[in-house]
């Protein structure tokens, strides 16, 4: 699937086919819920990070469902169209965001998306803690999110940031990896 058909593909769904919620509704609660898992985890970042991505997964297992039926959509021949219908319908259908896909590896296994926009750290501020800035992932739910989806669809991967402007980066930049394809293996138990 080229770029601009995907992108087409992507803006076509977003008018037509997508229930929208208010953006700083869903900004505001994940804040909230992020806030709440720093203070259950007493700011162990890196616990939160897990938490994180662990609710995503669970999140993606399910949407991907959510995907199929509204966008109509077959499974992707290769990983290379699999990352253009991540960025271009996956992330514009449920965010109305399409981060650039970029840094694919020689071996076309791995590649980076490259967010403009994310509405989920819009008012954010990490703590102010002297560590928050160098552990906490802020929108590690979205690496959850990839890997859980990519699972249903017997594509296991690897997720993690890589930078964040919210840590003072120039971008946020996510690093997403094939380990490898399954084989018609059963999913792994709910967490």
């Amino acid at each position: 699937m080229a770029s601009s058909k995907a992108s087409r593909d992507g803006e076509k769904i977003w008018k037509t086919n997508i229930d929208k919620v208010n953006a700083e509704l869903v900004t505001l609660t994940y804040g909230t819920i992020v806030a709440q898992l720093c203070s259950d985890f007493n700011d162990k970042y890196a616990e939160v990070n897990k938490q994180l991505d662990k609710m995503g997964y669970n999140i993606g297992m399910r949407l991907i469902e959510d995907f199929f039926a509204k966008s109509g959509m077959q499974r992707c021949g290769n990983f290379r169209e699999t990352a253009e219908t991540i960025s271009k319908i996956g992330f514009k259908m449920f965010l109305n965001i399409s981060p650039a896909v970029t840094n694919w590896s020689a071996d076309n296994k791995s590649f980076s998306l490259i967010f403009d926009e994310n509405p989920l750290a819009d008012f954010v501020e990490l703590p102010n803690d002297g560590r928050a800035q160098d552990e906490l992932w802020f929108s590690n739910i979205f690496c959850g999110i990839i890997r859980g989806a990519l699972e249903m669809v017997q594509m296991q991967v690897e997720a993690h940031y890589v930078s964040d402007v919210l840590r003072g980066n120039d971008t946020t930049e996510m690093r997403i990896t094939l380990l490898r394809y399954m084989e018609d293996e059963l999913p792994p138990d709910d967490e």
